[in-house]
């Protein structure tokens, strides 16, 4: 049976660490409208960092006594077996992964939609016009939102593939089939077609990869080889950076440099994506474990 109904999903963190989930939006969206809305409040069992509360307002007395993931994913589990997620960028996707991994539950058992991904098949003009962030793409067509509330991010994102499916005739099942990710058992979920013909090592990505359009810079210490981590991103899909601009969406920094501490100071690019974020930028910072579990 073709899908046509979906919830679209965002999750805030505590911190660059992408288990430490402090809330979760969950929109429901039912023939083409806003169903109905919830937003889950976590307690991350972790540090919340300055740079992170200034982005989504929420302080670590904000989440005292919440549930834990572990007690919040066989929740929304069971409330959302087989069903259609859509979701921004694979940061939520991932960060769902990661803490079911730090709780050794399984992930959500659903089939992801990535709206990133939509909108950049949908429109081809945003590379070059302000991206394709979420406020950017919404401001262009009149959504509003309040921008790092979870269930805001996830309704802006579901109303951005209600648009995409609008104007390009392309129905929600076709999209999924496309380039959505299926449900599994484990807890990082794996695309419906992998596409292993692209191997050329170049600063432009495979456009069939998951990655395909976001500007990828590595620093720190990686457990490979500096190219090698280049041509896997490559062939995600990524355009590879040697210097963190404007134009970058993610950095990916040595799961050892993420959390410096004891006196050691961060690397010049990471330092300058924290203040171009401050600023606006839409670039994030990740961990090289977890640029693994999104290109792999």
């Amino acid at each position: 049976m073709a899908v046509t109904d979906f919830i679209a999903l965002d999750v805030e963190t505590a911190n660059s660490d992408f288990s430490s989930i402090c809330s979760i939006g969950l929109v429901h969206f039912r023939a083409g409208e806003v169903f109905k809305s919830l937003t889950i409040l976590v307690d991350p069992e972790d540090d919340f960092s300055p740079a992170n509360i200034a982005i989504h307002g929420i302080r670590p007395e904000d989440v005292a006594g919440k549930p834990t993931m572990a007690k919040v994913l066989p929740v929304i589990s069971k409330e959302l077996l087989n069903t259609a997620i859509v979701h921004h960028s694979p940061f939520d996707r991932t960060a769902i992964a990661r803490a079911a991994a730090k709780y050794d539950t399984d992930g959500l058992p659903c089939i992801w939609l990535d709206s990133l991904q939509v909108a950049r098949r949908t429109w081809d003009h945003f590379g070059s016009n302000g991206g394709y962030g979420l406020k950017n793409l919404a401001s262009t067509f009149g959504i509003v939102f309040r921008h790092h509330d979870a269930a805001e991010d996830a309704r802006a994102a579901g109303l951005i593939v209600l648009r995409a499916i609008e104007e390009t005739k392309v129905s929600l099942q076709s999209w999924i089939d496309d380039i959505g990710y299926e449900s599994v058992e484990s807890a990082t979920p794996r695309p419906f077609k992998r596409k292993t013909d692209w191997k050329r090592h170049s600063q432009d990505g495979n456009p069939d990869g998951p990655l395909f359009g976001e500007t990828i810079v590595f620093t720190g210490e990686l457990s490979i080889a500096r190219d090698q981590a280049a041509q896997m991103a490559a062939v995600a899909g990524c355009r590879i950076a040697d210097s963190v601009t404007k134009k970058t969406t993610i950095l990916v920094v040595g799961d050892q440099d993420l959390r410096l501490t004891n006196g050691q100071e961060k690397s010049s690019k990471q330092r300058k994506a924290e203040t171009l974020i401050a600023a606006g930028a839409p670039i994030r910072i990740v961990r090289e474990s977890d640029f693994m579990m999104m290109v792999g």
